[in-house]
């Protein structure tokens, strides 16, 4: 049995692996552009987690250090299967970015005034812009009207009012753990 459990793990580790690999290498626009992918990929296709659970986890990314695409890709492979899935995740994600950002640095010297090239990234703007927004309106499904009314009315006052984004996390946080709190005050009466 502990056998089976060791060899389910390691093929784990690889379809977490090749998986991330792919979403790296078909994925231009950054961060927030993985988002929709990954969804794609490890909820619709694989139904490794569950929409709730991956916007937790979304969550948890978006308010750690770091781009949110490692950070989403370090807890989905935690959360499968642990450290082992948390390396093979982010090494997936990656890698692909790392070789094409050196295989760009070693050429780009030398296209960066070709035409085709410039027309590319220009036409490539827009296809990033709907890659950021798709996973903002994806997100959305899970969350109700009050958490969308909530996320908007944070939005304004870090745009209209400059208010730091990290006091925002921080007071989301607190706000939850106080909601948390007079909920379970309530139930035990």
């Amino acid at each position: 049995m502990e056998r089976t459990k060791m060899q389910d793990g390691g093929a784990m580790w690889w379809r977490l692996f090749t998986s991330f690999f792919k979403i790296g290498v078909f994925t231009f626009g950054g961060g927030y552009a993985m988002i929709p992918l990954i969804e794609r990929e490890i909820i619709d296709r694989r139904g490794w987690v569950e929409r709730q659970q991956f916007l937790e986890l979304l969550t948890l990314a978006q308010s750690a250090p770091g781009p949110i695409s490692l950070n989403t890709s370090v807890f989905v492979g935690y959360r499968l299967d642990g450290c082992r899935g948390a390396v093979a995740s982010i090494l997936g994600v990656v890698i692909p970015s790392f070789v094409i950002i050196l295989l760009i640095a070693l050429f780009f010297t030398e296209i960066r005034h070709n035409r085709v090239v410039e027309a590319a990234f220009k036409g490539m703007r827009p296809a990033v812009v709907a890659l950021i927004v798709a996973p903002i309106l994806g997100l959305t499904r899970g969350m109700g009207f009050r958490r969308i009314l909530l996320a908007l009315v944070a939005a304004a006052v870090v745009w209209r009012l400059g208010m730091s984004p990290i006091w925002c996390i921080v007071l989301g946080a607190a706000g939850g753990i106080l909601w948390t709190f007079y909920h379970c005050k309530r139930e035990k009466r």
